[in-house]
């Protein structure tokens, strides 16, 4: 047999994703249970609600910067 061979074993490449195996059940299990999948569908429901009122406003602004274009008889880019 050869006695200087390199590499991983069988068994550190099992007890390696046993490892793996038990860390990714504890991470989802926390995930779960602390409440983090609600807490991120209920930013998204925010960002979305405040995106849109953050359009209305800019829609707004800029009606309101034509019509003082218009009312000064500015030509926009002109």
């Amino acid at each position: 047999m050869l006695k200087n061979q390199k590499g991983i074993t069988l068994v550190a490449l099992v007890i390696t994703i046993v490892i793996l195996i038990i860390l990714a059940t504890v991470s989802i299990t926390l995930a779960l249970n602390s409440g983090l999948i609600e807490n991120a569908k209920y930013g998204a429901e925010k960002y979305t609600e405040e995106a849109g009122k953050e359009s209305t406003a800019i829609e707004d602004a800029q009606e309101d910067i034509n019509t003082i274009f218009k009312e000064l008889n500015i030509v926009p880019g002109a």
